[in-house]
Formats: structure tokens, sequence, C-alpha cells
């Protein structure tokens, strides 16, 4: 699966060579894997055979609930577009590379999301391809994917969580918050708590610092330091800790519309 750093760095190439960028969504993706094991399930209320209810029937492919079917549908993606002249990145799973004598074209996936990049007559005619082999929606631009929106201006690329932010600030009711400058308070350092763990401070410390994380890994490294120092101490967090923690918050509140951007290079593209 795609992670964020290389889903950036690929935006970031995007953006300095000026590639060209299509997106499709694989259709019912987990039903396309194939199992290597025998695995049985009850028959369905209401398809039971008359006169063999106590069948059982033996799975083929993977359905939706199994456990398996995420790492079946994956291992069929692998196997398909390499057949397709696609090479797996040794270092990110979800990057596949083609290259030819037209050119490169750089496929990132995750789960069924799927974005191509690289020169337009290319980009699509492996993405045709791709669409052969499964039943997709062709979405054209992408404007999200793992949660980061895409915004295009002119030779600029900018991606931002905002629908994600927006969205934890309701959870933890900071969404009218008086706005912090900064994201930690200047001096503050968070100090070990030898006590007495309360419980549902600590879930409720967990769940914040866990959407923090979520947010600086993908498009705020700004709050980098503060979300890892309080991190530290998500096993017996105080009310302080917390305090801090929703302080962070107040900074986001105050910089919601910050974008990461990737801008373009003239002579390279």
């Amino acid at each position: 699966m795609g992670e964020y750093e290389s889903v950036r760095f690929v935006f970031a190439l995007a953006a300095v060579f000026g590639w060209y960028m299509t997106a499709v969504d694989v259709k019912t993706a987990f039903l396309y894997g194939k199992l290597d094991e025998e695995i049985y399930m009850e028959q369905p209320e209401g398809f039971h055979q008359k006169g063999q209810e106590q069948k059982v029937y033996r799975l083929r492919r993977a359905i939706y609930g199994l456990k398996q079917a995420a790492r079946a549908w994956w291992l069929e993606l692998e196997q398909s577009v390499k057949k397709m002249g696609f090479t797996w990145l040794h270092s990110d799973s979800g990057i596949f590379i083609f290259r030819s004598k037209q050119g490169m074209v750089i496929m990132i996936a995750y789960v069924d999301d799927i974005i191509f990049f690289g020169k337009k007559i290319l980009a699509d005619e492996k993405k045709a391809e791709f669409m052969k082999k499964w039943e997709c929606r062709d979405l054209g631009s992408p404007t999200e994917f793992l949660s980061m929106r895409i915004k295009v201006d002119e030779d600029k690329i900018l991606l931002d969580q905002s629908v994600y932010l927006e969205k934890v600030l309701d959870r933890f009711g900071m969404t009218n918050a008086k706005p912090a400058r900064t994201p930690m308070v200047e001096g503050y350092y968070p100090s070990k708590h030898d006590g007495k763990p309360d419980l549902q401070l600590t879930r409720k410390y967990q769940s914040v610092i866990g959407s923090l994380l979520y947010l600086m890994l993908g498009t705020r490294p700004d709050i980098a330091y503060a979300v890892t120092k309080l991190a530290q101490h998500c096993a017996n967090p105080t009310p302080e800790h917390l305090n801090k923690a929703l302080y962070i918050m107040k900074y986001l509140v105050g910089t919601r519309n910050y974008s990461m951007v990737y801008e373009g290079n003239k002579e390279l593209a």
C-alpha cells in the first residue's frame, strides 16, 4: 500500500516535471482475490439448496468480510500489473513503475484507488489496459487520495487534509476554539507521569494523538515536534498532557487552510 512519504514524493515529481495525472477506482476489488487455502462458509440465509441444507460452500475467491480478502486482492493486483510491464518499487509496495522508449508511467495504489502519472498518451494507454482487466470507475483527474485533497493550480500541486481535519475538530469539540499561534506553548516540555492511569483519560488522549499523528504524517509536518513529544506519554497521560494535545488542535484551527505546495519547473517539464 502506498505510504504518505512515497506518495507525496510522486506528487512532487509530477509538479516538477508537469506530469499528467489520471485516476480509477476498482469496483468490488476484494472479489477478485484468489484463495490459496480451503475456506468454507455456511449457505447464506435465503439461498439454501433444498434438500442440501446441511452442506456448506467452498470459496474459490475472496468475499468482503473475509480476513484474507485484502491480501488476496493485493496479490492479484501485483501479479496483474507485473504482466502489464510494471515493476514493483521495493521501498514501497504501493508504487509501480513502467518504463519504455516512449517514457515512464508511475502507478500508485491504495486498496482500490489507483492513480497513473506520466505523459498523457502513455498514462492513458496503461490506464485503459488496466481497466480491461478489472471493472473500474474512471475518475479522470484525481481530487483525493489517502484522505488528502488534491488541487492543481497551473504549475502547482497542492495537498491538504482539510476534510479530515474538520471531522477531527468536530469530534473533539474544537471547531470554534480560539486559534493558537504555535503548535506548543513556548518552553513547555511534557513530564512523565508515574501515578495510577486514568483509563477514560487515556482512551481520549490516545484518540487525540492518533488523529494528530495521521495529520502529521499526511500534510502537516509543522506539528511533528509537538505531536511526537506528547505521543511518548500515551500509556499514562495526565490532564495537562491532554490540554497540550488539544492546544495543537487550537493551532490547527488557525491554520486549517494550510496546504503542502509543490511547484513545477518549466525547464524540466
